[in-house]
């Protein structure tokens, strides 16, 4: 009920943040300021209790957040980012590469959210997860928005006020484990480094009795992966890319879920992590990750989470986008208010439509919702209505194409589940729309391109 409250207090954002105040010559609300201020304290802090040395330009950075000087803050970040040990192409410079890094990562995202998206959408955006999670709860915010603004707006991120904030993507790193052990440690479990290293050793286990059937049975279906990046050295399976690491990552998330048995789990997904989706059940903005795993999805959560999303929407968009809206509508609509820029007969938000931030973060959220849909509908172990997730997971879908229509995530996820329903002419709709939008993307113009080959074989079978 919370984030349906927060959905009509949108409009007001500006006048509320407004009221707060801002600092001179900058556009960042005083609460942004304060958080770097805390953030600062705790970086001093973690350097003075691990006896860390670290280099003059990491304080110079917290001087300028402190400010709300964006330029310098961009400018000492990026210089310090390349000595942080944990980014392609960056060297491991013990001065930057600590745990003290994380503080001044999220200071960086905070302030880099706020200057791309405004107030009110990262406000909005902010606060609709805060206020729908429960105190006391855990939970893992996937994105630089899911993790960035829930840090900077929470009452306190360092005191777990109100929960404990986490992200999923770097728990395969030591140095953030650390950081999230003397913050929380003696008020959640958190892995050990010997958990961490078990996670390894079971993912590497795993991949490897995956490439010996790959090996073995060539003309079986593959089982590693697309990104599961692994080389044979000395003998030894190495495995790097972002989809082994974050596969590392979810078997940390796991142990974290089974160690803290008292605690609500909520997250926000960056990529998914596939031991999550039987637990997995809408909740707002984002998912709630139950206790015990779930034969379906029961009708009140999708209704609940269909209403939900239909005033998002309504209030974004304009209220016209229904589940029997076609998808022939939808792509006019994408044409004529992205493309075109015809807001003539738009009756939405043109705040929204005309903010990168807003319609990119949303529509992720809407995407990955559509994605739990389209996991039970495909899944033997969901004992749902499939008629319903159907029609549920194309209206998620919809929906988030229309919220962002460049978004790869929402036009390749929208475009297989449309290729699954054999709906063919709806996929090159999406996939033709899409390549208006950015008509020098050439993985789109090889998309649209294979869609048509694919229905003129199609249409060749069906002569014969």
């Amino acid at each position: 009920m919370k984030n349906i409250i927060w959905f009509f207090v949108l409009p007001l954002l500006g006048l509320l943040t407004a009221s707060i105040g801002r600092a001179a010559d900058n556009r960042f609300p005083i609460q942004l300021l304060t958080f770097s201020a805390a953030k600062e304290q705790q970086a001093h802090q973690l350097a003075a209790d691990l006896n860390l040395k670290l280099a003059p330009e990491v304080w110079q950075f917290f001087q300028a957040a402190d400010q709300g000087d964006l330029p310098t803050v961009t400018n000492i970040f990026w210089r310090l980012r390349a000595r942080a040990g944990q980014y392609e192409g960056s060297m491991n410079d013990a001065s930057v590469a600590s745990p003290v890094w994380q503080p001044l990562l999220e200071v960086d995202l905070a302030l880099n959210l706020f200057a791309l998206g405004g107030t009110n959408y990262p406000v909005a955006f902010g606060m609709g997860i805060i206020q729908s999670i429960p105190a006391g709860s855990i939970y893992f915010g996937g994105t630089d928005p899911g993790r960035g603004l829930v840090t900077a707006l929470c009452k306190s991120q360092i005191k777990a006020d109100p929960f404990f904030t986490l992200t999923q993507n770097a728990l395969a790193d030591d140095r953030y484990v650390t950081y999230l052990r003397r913050m929380y440690g003696d008020r959640i479990h958190l892995p050990t480094t010997n958990d961490t290293q078990n996670a390894f050793a079971e993912f590497t286990k795993d991949l490897q009795r995956r490439v010996d059937h790959d090996r073995d049975f060539p003309n079986e279906p593959r089982q590693v992966k697309p990104g599961e990046n692994y080389q044979m050295v000395d003998g030894k399976l190495q495995v790097s890319g972002q989809v082994a690491v974050m596969e590392i990552n979810g078997l940390i998330v796991k142990n974290i879920f089974d160690h803290n048995p008292d605690r609500e789990f909520y997250v926000e997904e960056s990529f998914p992590l596939d031991w999550m989706y039987p637990y997995l059940e809408p909740h707002g903005l984002i998912f709630k990750l139950n206790r015990a795993p779930r034969p379906q999805l029961t009708t009140a959560a999708l209704d609940a989470d269909r209403a939900f999303w239909a005033k998002q929407c309504g209030a974004m968009l304009g209220d016209w986008l229904k589940p029997e809206t076609s998808v022939s509508n939808v792509c006019a609509f994408a044409e004529a208010v992205y493309a075109a820029k015809d807001l003539s007969r738009f009756t939405g938000d043109i705040g929204f439509v005309t903010n990168e931030f807003a319609t990119k973060s949303y529509s992720k959220l809407r995407s990955s919702l559509g994605g739990l849909y389209q996991w039970r509908l495909t899944s033997k172990a969901d004992t749902g209505d499939k008629t319903r997730l159907r029609t549920e997971t194309d209206y998620a879908f919809k929906q988030a194409f229309a919220l962002c229509p460049t978004s790869p995530e929402a036009i390749y996820r929208y475009v297989n589940f449309l290729l699954s329903q054999n709906r063919t002419d709806d996929a090159i709709r999406i996939a033709r729309t899409a390549r208006k939008l950015q008509p020098d993307n050439e993985q789109l113009t090889a998309l649209l391109s294979q869609l048509l080959d694919y229905r003129q074989q199609q249409k060749m079978k069906a002569a014969k």
